[in-house]
């Protein structure tokens, strides 16, 4: 049966390699940015049998966003799937962090990723379960310094993951939070890291199977609520 899917925050890679492995396996794909021309290039590009639909939309506005989930219900139906990508962050301390700044990462990672869940739980409970990811980061589970704002933020979506796991978890909606442990390889991240080698940095494409594997687990019994992306000791915090 064909599945409705929500990435909220969509670039260059993982969030492209996401709607192209779910594109890939039949699912109809909603992409959610602020780049309008961006998503609307790779949804008239991602593999078939996939159908791709560009929502131009800011995920600190709460009306864009609801907008945004009337649009996918009109072109697609209800909702299957979401997956909370969004992020944003000055890398910047306590004492250097504005308030402007630090309300702006809460904003997309924490309000953002909440009203998304409101529109796509409420679908799902209708439609008898579904899936829900959280895209984290290592600074959601241990703070590294010096990035109080992205780390306050990720540290309130991962206990957002974890709420709306216990209470919806027994009608059939799986939450799973992931913990992206390491660089993700993207376009220009060699440029940035000259000195790194290769396979130091993670591949989006094979992140993506990560996510495809959690929203086909059917056993509610042994569904996983954290997963951990890692390409080894060598950069590891958890390693």
């Amino acid at each position: 049966m064909t599945q409705t899917v929500v990435i909220a925050g969509v670039g260059p890679g993982l969030g492209a390699s996401l709607a192209r492995k779910f594109a890939a396996e039949g699912c109809q794909v909603a992409l959610f940015a602020r780049s309008a021309d961006y998503i609307e290039e790779l949804a008239e590009e991602l593999p078939e049998p996939g159908e791709g639909l560009a929502v131009q939309t800011d995920l600190t506005g709460v009306e864009q966003i609801q907008d945004g989930f009337a649009a996918v219900r009109e072109a697609f139906g209800t909702v299957d799937v979401l997956v909370n990508h969004a992020s944003a962050a000055s890398w910047k301390g306590l004492m250097d962090v504005s308030v402007e700044e630090f309300e702006q990462a809460w904003a997309v990672n924490g309000r953002g990723a909440f009203v998304c869940s409101q529109e796509a739980v409420s679908d799902m409970l209708e439609n008898g379960g579904g899936t829900v990811i959280f895209t984290g980061a290592t600074s959601a589970v241990r703070s590294l310094g010096g990035a109080i704002g992205f780390t306050a933020a990720k540290f309130a979506a991962r206990g957002m993951a974890m709420d709306i796991a216990q209470e919806f978890g027994p009608e059939g909606v799986h939450v799973a939070h992931v913990v992206i442990d390491g660089q993700i390889d993207t376009p220009g991240v060699h440029d940035r890291f000259p000195d790194r080698e290769d396979e130091t940095f993670l591949d989006p494409d094979e992140m993506a199977e990560t996510y495809w594997h959690l929203v086909e687990q059917d056993d509610v019994s042994t569904q996983p609520f954290e997963v951990h992306i890692t390409n080894g000791p060598q950069n590891s915090e958890f390693i």
